[in-house]
């Protein structure tokens, strides 16, 4: 027998028994489908994690209190340790940043007229719309005049303009921050939550005004303390030169012997451990989903071993009138391939179909990864093959007379 007549004998025999080809190809399809969606899904979540990190301005170092290892153990009492002082000696001592913001902040009850919300109240400094590429869509931003007198006005977020003013201008209105009167002198432009905070909910102020008119200021002997310093190098091979310099000024400033009392990271850095995390999570989801195919290929096999002892009779009149071993061997690996294959094929869409769908749903991109496609459709091709041996061999080596005996 040659390829086409095998291809059209298998063909036959599957399309003979429809529901149980289906149901033995449901294992694969399963599998084929899981694997997709899983390695989609960390693709899109991979993809999502990025572009929010890539928000957070060019050039970008973060100076963070705690130490590296006490960043790394999620110890939940990080020393206040940085302050607006050491944000300025920054600023003013190293070469090579060209810009420098502080940033402190906790959660207050924000009110206009009979509208109140319970959001994120953000003290800053003014260069905090270059170091973290924000734009005002209306009015102004905090100015050095505003930080210096402590001056009470607020910037507020698009999406708090929206809840508390619905179509009505903020600019010029009056809200009460934790009880303080601040006058509203500008909107952001909406950008979307970075770091775990969402701007376009939020309300700025001038750092001063937070530490010393609001309850969630936070004053030290040293100043005015800073939940971390944000600093934008003057270009990309500058980075590591001011993250350099930064340290020693710092560890002058802090009077440290031994181990930094702060932690300075990269965009970089930030970057390379959301990527590790993301991979290692699409490679576990890919593994679990990938148990279903191996599942599936036992399917495959149970269900070809049946089809060996259905068809004894079959296989001892094809060997008789001079079938070979090869014949019968091929004849039973085709159909196995095939149900694998058009398993792989149906799985497929679904899969692509699931992440499509999930990047409708979610804020993932769909993460459609032609290299997983390719090798998940290869993969069940070469299942069907591993596990279609066994029965084929099995049928293979039936004894012709034997087997016309006992069929």
């Amino acid at each position: 027998m040659n390829l086409q007549e095998s291809l059209s004998m298998a063909t036959k025999t599957l399309a003979a028994n429809r529901l149980r080809s289906t149901l033995t190809m449901l294992g694969i399809i399963i599998g084929n489908a899981s694997v997709i969606t899983m390695v989609g899904l960390g693709e899109g979540a991979q993809r999502f994690v990025n572009a929010q990190l890539q928000t957070l301005g060019p050039n970008v170092l973060f100076v963070v209190p705690g130490s590296r290892e006490t960043r790394q153990l999620g110890s939940l009492e990080v020393p206040r340790n940085l302050v607006l002082a050491d944000a300025e000696a920054i600023a003013q001592q190293v070469p090579s940043v060209s810009a420098v913001a502080a940033e402190s902040s906790g959660r207050q009850l924000v009110t206009f007229r009979n509208r109140n919300a319970n959001i994120n109240v953000v003290g800053i400094t003014p260069d905090f719309l270059t170091v973290r590429s924000f734009e005002v869509a209306r009015g102004r931003f905090i100015t050095d005049l505003d930080v210096t007198r402590s001056a009470q006005v607020a910037v507020i977020g698009d999406t708090l303009q929206e809840r508390l003013f619905d179509t009505e201008s903020a600019l010029g209105k009056q809200i009460r921050v934790g009880g303080v009167t601040f006058d509203v002198v500008g909107v952001l432009e909406k950008k979307g939550s970075n770091l775990g905070l969402d701007y376009d909910d939020a309300v700025m102020v001038p750092l001063t005004t937070k530490a010393t008119r609001l309850a969630s200021g936070e004053r030290s002997p040293y100043g005015i303390e800073v939940s971390f310093i944000t600093v934008s190098a003057r270009d990309r091979a500058s980075m590591s030169t001011a993250e350099f310099q930064i340290t020693n000024l710092l560890r002058l400033r802090h009077n440290v012997r031994d181990e930094d009392d702060f932690y300075i990271s990269s965009q970089d850095t930030l970057l390379t451990i959301a990527n590790t995390i993301t991979g290692a999570l699409t490679l576990m989801l890919a593994a679990i989903a990938g148990i279903s195919l191996f599942v599936g290929g036992i399917g495959i096999m149970n269900i070809m071993l049946v089809s060996v002892r259905e068809r004894t009779q079959e296989i001892g009149l094809r060997k008789a009138i001079g079938a070979s071993q090869s014949d019968i061997l091929g004849q039973f690996l085709i159909e196995a391939i095939i149900l694998s294959v058009a398993g792989g094929v149906i799985g497929t869409a679904l899969g692509v179909s699931g992440i499509l769908l999930i990047g409708l749903l979610s804020p993932f991109e769909a993460g459609i990864s032609v290299g997983a496609i390719v090798l998940a459709v290869s993969i069940s091709g070469g299942i069907g093959l591993f596990f279609g041996v066994f029965p084929a061999r099995q049928a293979a080596k039936l004894d012709p007379i034997v087997a016309l005996r006992t069929a």
